[in-house]
């Protein structure tokens, strides 16, 4: 019993070790390149995984839709298990712990700046903005390289391709890890391993090719999986009187501006937000009206599938332009699940169905004209 004190002691020390290391680094990035602060808010904005519902997923599966899905699926999963991470590791955040630590005993305590972004509410290990974007990036550039080189044998461009989209994923990573780091949102250990993950869970759905044919029994058996998990070790931590709301309480309490704590950061917000995207998923690819779409000549035409594209891009915009209430947490959840199905049912059935539907009367109306004028001579 001694020796596992010990031990639990000697890890606390290691991790306030670690801790003030991070805190040194993004005070020495606060000072140093505040003038960037707008890069590091983009870098942040685009790793969030409301970039990849609202414009990633749509883009990629209309040019392709194979890697829509698996981007798609990437995101929902990577998330789910970083939730479980954050919930098991109880990871601190920067903002918060340096109010609370006695790390410096009699020394000054170092000064950051908190950020608008800087507040979220879930634990800090691992960073979900870093796992996120690693998984995702690593996925679409594993997708983007064989379409890039298909049949093409020249070893330099071969070399030049693999070079320029490697260099552009490690440029991405790099500026997301600083950017949470920048913001005191996360220590530098922490987006380390949300990089680490996020590859993992990318490599893992490079080799799952059952996603593809899932059934809508699956996806439904699925989304009940993530949830059912998540509320059951949300009850276990509950029951050994480990308050899964800890973090949030110490984001309430420590951020400078409390209207820069949102909702939509706890754990419960991102869990619904990601289980309803992949349920929107299964439901839009088996609905019927799909099958009306994949049977048109046009499907696999370059100017089809940009300009679904871009009406997907169009509508999703002002679907995101919709914020549900937050006077009640339930009502809170319940849409934003609702609206996060909305995206995939938007992006694979409402835009290619109306698409659809609209050439199939603009060539019948040719056809008719057509005919009018043959008779008519």
């Amino acid at each position: 019993m001694h020796e596992n004190r010990w031990c639990f002691l000697r890890s606390q020390a290691v991790m306030e070790v670690l801790h003030g290391y991070g805190i040194s680094t993004t005070q020495y990035l606060q000072l140093h390149y505040g003038h960037v602060q707008g890069w590091f808010a983009l870098a942040s904005a685009a790793a969030d995984l409301r970039t990849t519902f609202l414009v990633f997923f749509p883009i990629c599966f209309h040019l392709r839709t194979a890697v829509g899905v698996k981007l798609l699926w990437v995101a929902v999963v990577g998330d789910w298990i970083n939730l479980v991470l954050k919930w098991v590791l109880f990871g601190e955040r920067p903002y918060w712990w340096i109010q609370e630590t006695l790390y410096y005993g009699n020394s000054t305590v170092p000064k950051i700046q908190q950020f608008p972004t800087t507040c979220e509410t879930g634990p800090g290990s691992p960073s979900g903005h870093a796992m996120g974007a690693a998984g995702v990036y690593y996925a679409m550039v594993t997708s983007l390289l064989p379409l890039l080189l298909k049949g093409d044998g020249d070893p330099v461009k071969k070399w030049c391709v693999h070079g320029c989209l490697w260099m552009l994923f490690w440029a991405v990573q790099v500026s997301v890890c600083l950017s949470r780091i920048f913001i005191a949102a996360h220590f530098p250990h922490q987006v380390i391993a949300g990089v680490a993950t996020g590859i993992a869970v990318a490599k893992v759905f490079n080799r799952a090719s059952w996603i593809y044919s899932a059934t809508l029994r699956g996806y439904v058996h699925t989304t009940f999986f993530l949830l059912s998990f998540a509320l059951g070790l949300y009850m276990l931590l509950d029951a050994a009187s480990a308050d899964p709301h800890w973090s949030l309480v110490k984001a309430q309490k420590w951020c400078v501006h409390p209207d820069w704590v949102h909702l939509d950061t706890t754990p419960f917000a991102g869990l619904l937000r990601n289980t309803g995207a992949l349920f929107g998923l299964g439901l839009s690819l088996h609905l019927p009206m799909l099958m009306d779409t994949e049977t048109g000549s046009y499907r696999d035409s370059a100017i089809y599938r940009l300009s679904c594209a871009l009406a997907t891009l169009l509508l999703l915009s002002l679907l995101d332009s919709f914020r549900p209430p937050v006077h009640t947490q339930a009502l809170f959840y319940f849409l934003s699940f609702c609206k996060s199905a909305t995206v995939p049912l938007t992006t694979v059935g409402f835009v290619p169905y109306c698409a659809t539907m609209a050439l199939n009367v603009y060539q019948r109306m040719s056809y008719i004209q057509r005919n009018t004028l043959c008779q008519a001579s």
